[in-house]
Formats: structure tokens, C-alpha cells, sequence
């Protein structure tokens, strides 16, 4: 990616980007991941493995990893009227409701961060009722309790829950970083511009192989 402002932070050294970090991978769940989910982003499944690898670069430096899960509400709500997917006749993100998936053997927690990814006993797990993970949730109380003054993201869908995630990031004082082969969107268009678009005023884009060096 070039930026033509020479002032932008990619002045920045790498190893300032990820001072102190936390990994947040951003709802990577069954009921967007799996194959004939009702939310299924195709691309995320294409992440499972950069995701994997950032993970266990980061638990193997004992830097916290955190996981997200868009959780949908189980009485009329607001954001119903743009995902109606998560309406009773379908419940998707419903925590508890149990679905099965192509790929998968019996049925699954249709909320759950998928089987690949798995939190490990102990590691966080915030639930949110929007877009943004901090929006509503304690996760800055918990970051701050830790130390953490940077943050990488993952997850899908890239301009939406991951960038909102990431510009509340930057409003809170998070050094940020969005990984360009760890995040999906179902628009390629809306993917391009929103990593343009962060890397020029919000933080810092890069692939996994140049995060985990920046480590």
C-alpha cells in the first residue's frame, strides 16, 4: 500500500506499533465462518490459518489474545431492522441456539468463536451487542488492567464489526493494527477502502508475516 503523505505515523518504528499488544479477533464465529451460515462471509474461512498463526505468535509471547462475538438480542431490537437474519425465525448469533454446518460434525453453538480458533481456558471473551468491541463492553477496563497500549485486529467482516472495532480503538489511545490476510468481508470494494482508509488516519495496515516480525 503506498501513502503519498510523508507526515502519516508509518514513520513510526515497528516495533512502537505493537508496544505492550493485545491480539482481538473479531467474531470469528460459527454463524459467520461456516459454509451455509446465515451470516457466511466465504473469505473468512480463508483466514483460519493467518488467524491461527497471529494467535499463537502472541500466546507464545505471552501477549493476551481476545476474542469477540457478536451476540444478537432475543427481543425486538435496533439492529434488527439492518440484520434480520438475527429475528426469531432465524436466530442467528443466538448464544445456545445449536446448528448444523457443512463441514461439521453434529451440531455447534451457532455464537461460537469456530472450533480452529478456540479461546483457551482463562483468555477473553467479550460478547457485544453492536458493531465496535469496546462499545458497551468492559474491554478497555480489561486492556488497561493488563498494561496494554496497542492492539492488532483480525475477524470479520473488515468494514464493519472489525473497522469499528478498530477506530474505537484509536479514539481510546491504542496503537492499531489492522492484519490485511487475517480479515474477510463478503465486498472486496468495502475491504480495499476501508484498509486504505485506516491506514491514513487510524492506525497502521500490514500482513501477518510483517506483524508477527514487528513482535
Amino acid at each position: 500500500m503506498v501513502v503519498d503523505k510523508p507526515w502519516v505515523a508509518a514513520d513510526v518504528k515497528p516495533s512502537e506499533r505493537v508496544r505492550a499488544p493485545a491480539l482481538i479477533v473479531v467474531d470469528m464465529q460459527n454463524d459467520f465462518v461456516r459454509v451455509g451460515a446465515p451470516l457466511e462471509v466465504p473469505d473468512a474461512r480463508a483466514t483460519i490459518d493467518t488467524n491461527h498463526a497471529l494467535i499463537d505468535g502472541f500466546r507464545s509471547r505471552n501477549y493476551p489474545v481476545v476474542f469477540t462475538r457478536f451476540v444478537s438480542r432475543e427481543e425486538d431490537d435496533f439492529f434488527w431492522l439492518w440484520t434480520p437474519e438475527c429475528r426469531p425465525d432465524t436466530k442467528c448469533c443466538w448464544p445456545g441456539v445449536m446448528r448444523r454446518y457443512e463441514g461439521c460434525e453434529g451440531e455447534v453453538d451457532c455464537a461460537d468463536v469456530i472450533s480452529e480458533l478456540a479461546p483457551l481456558p482463562g483468555e477473553t471473551v467479550i460478547d457485544k451487542y453492536g458493531y465496535g468491541a469496546f462499545h458497551g463492553t468492559d474491554l478497555d477496563a480489561q486492556l488497561r488492567a493488563m498494561g496494554i497500549e496497542s492492539v492488532v485486529v483480525t475477524g470479520t467482516v473488515t468494514q464493519i464489526c472489525v473497522e469499528e472495532t478498530g477506530r474505537e480503538a484509536f479514539h481510546l489511545g491504542y496503537r492499531t493494527t489492522l492484519v490485511s490476510d487475517a480479515v474477510s468481508s463478503y465486498a472486496a470494494d468495502l475491504e480495499a477502502a476501508t484498509l486504505k482508509n485506516f491506514a491514513l488516519k487510524f492506525g497502521w495496515v500490514a500482513d501477518t508475516e510483517t506483524v508477527l516480525s514487528w513482535l
